[in-house]
């Protein structure tokens, strides 16, 4: 009896239906490209930002999704080819940490979906068809840079009642540069100061700019967005000092590093927001449909540390509407 209940037992698990094919495979863990023309020290407050966006969503780096992360380390020269590497990894989506890695992602690709961490003028820099509809495999953030940058010069108009001459520095192959200059001549136009401009390709380019900026008689300075600079926020903070140079930055960073102020969109709000994109697209979106954002937090933040350095004194009315003051 035992030997049949037996042969009838295991004829019963022969006839038992399998589980579908589906079921037993593992789930795909999708693979995302982050590109950065900056460092990887500079860029933590971001990537973090990312990672926790990414994390609030419910994904895990190993266990469904997997990042492979790209920096050029302001060796702007770098950044196609590490495009380029991350094409050929055949990433899900690739995420770009500003207009120079956007600018290679767009050449290095037109299949795989682009989110951008962060771009000043997305439409004006050919990456998109319109805010509304990207019309392309680029969609992603806006920093709204060129109208703040015209607003980042009336602040230091403030700051400095008879301000008449500003050093503008930045890169002019950045991505949206001409349209921040615009705003910047704009705003200059209205305020009556006289802009002198001075280019920045090479970290070596630095410290020229600066000798150039006391030769011509600056009181100010206003630095825009650029890897490059972004890549070496401690030596100009420190410039700046020795120059004795009041200064407008680009990132909420520069401030961390010892420069004296930043008024702009708050950028790791913007990365953790990156996510949402990343999340959509993996679910099967396209990167055309979904509308660029504009930030919807800013910041003023005054470094009183860098002003006493300089022996300025904050008007009480600027320092009370700041949104953190460093002490």
């Amino acid at each position: 009896m035992n030997k049949k209940l037996l042969a009838s037992l295991v004829a019963m698990v022969g006839l038992a239906p399998c589980p579908p094919v589906w079921a037993q495979q593992p789930s795909k863990i999708a693979t995302i490209g982050y590109l950065a023309a900056g460092a990887v020290s500079t860029e933590l407050d971001r990537t973090e930002a990312f990672r926790q966006g990414l994390r609030e969503l419910g994904y895990t780096e190993g266990k469904n999704i997997s990042i492979e992360w790209r920096f050029a380390e302001g060796k702007l020269d770098r950044v196609p080819a590490l495009a380029a590497e991350l094409v050929n990894l055949k990433v899900d989506v690739m995420v770009t940490g500003g207009g120079t890695a956007t600018g290679a992602a767009k050449r290095a690709t037109s299949t795989i979906p682009i989110v951008m961490g962060q771009e000043s003028d997305p439409v004006g820099a050919g990456f998109v068809a319109s805010l509304a509809r990207p019309g392309s495999n680029i969609t992603g953030l806006s920093t709204y840079a060129p109208e703040l940058a015209g607003k980042r010069l009336e602040i230091l108009k403030e700051i400095i009642p008879n301000l008449s001459r500003v050093a503008v520095i930045g890169t002019s192959t950045q991505a949206g540069y001409a349209q921040v200059l615009k705003e910047i001549e704009l705003a200059a136009g209205a305020l009556k100061l006289q802009l002198q401009y001075l280019e920045i390709q090479d970290r070596k380019d630095i410290e020229t700019a600066f000798r150039a900026a006391t030769k011509g008689r600056a009181q100010a300075v206003l630095m825009l967005s650029s890897p490059v600079l972004s890549s070496q926020r401690k030596q100009l903070a420190e410039l700046t000092v020795k120059s004795r140079l009041p200064a407008s930055y680009p990132q909420t960073e520069y401030t961390e590093a010892g420069g004296l102020m930043y008024y702009g969109a708050n950028t790791p709000d913007l990365f953790r927001r990156a996510a949402t994109y990343v999340d959509k697209i993996l679910k099967g979106r396209k990167p055309a449909d979904l509308p660029v954002e504009q930030p919807i937090k800013f910041e003023f933040i005054i470094n009183l540390k860098a002003a006493n350095q300089i022996g300025l004194t904050i008007p009480p009315q600027v320092l009370a509407r700041a949104d953190k003051v460093i002490r």
